[in-house]
């Protein structure tokens, strides 16, 4: 009986001092969203009751998001409960059973962190949806695949 708990252990991340491979996701998850509204850790925290240390901890998945918490955010982010877990790499999935292989953070396919979870992108969105006008908006999207196209050449 220890040795499987001992082995749930090791391929959860359970009781290793490591935060799951999960509890990262859905941490990613909540900042990528927060972000994407541009609220503040700080703002976050008030509107569910936490101090912003807490959602940094949620955010780096270093303390579990438990159901009710993780509810209260979904009403909050404006997003259903299933967005936190949308995405997630089948790797990540697959580590938390115990007969899972190890887990792994979830990256791009060239190993590089997902670019759609970065600040950089997120900030462009933000800035790109700002522009009022859609001729102007339209200009700069065709621009931009352009020079996409041409750097790939």
């Amino acid at each position: 009986m220890q040795a499987n708990a001992r082995a749930e252990e090791i391929q959860t991340g359970y009781g290793t001092g490591r935060p799951n491979p999960v509890d990262i996701h859905v941490g990613k998850r909540v900042r990528l969203r927060r972000t994407l509204l541009g609220i503040s850790q700080e703002k976050l925290g008030d509107a569910i009751g936490l101090t912003f240390q807490q959602v940094q901890k949620y955010e780096r998945g270093a303390n579990r998001i438990g159901s009710s918490r993780l509810f209260d955010l979904s009403r909050v982010l404006d997003v259903p409960v299933s967005f936190f877990f949308d995405d997630m790499p089948p790797e990540i999935s697959e580590s938390s059973s115990i007969s899972g292989t190890e887990s792994i953070a979830p990256a791009g396919d060239n190993g590089e962190a997902d670019p759609l979870a970065k600040r950089e992108t997120l900030e462009l969105v933000r800035a790109y949806y700002r522009i009022k006008d859609p001729a102007v908006r339209k200009r700069l999207f065709d621009l931009t695949k352009c020079l996409a196209d041409t750097s790939e050449a």
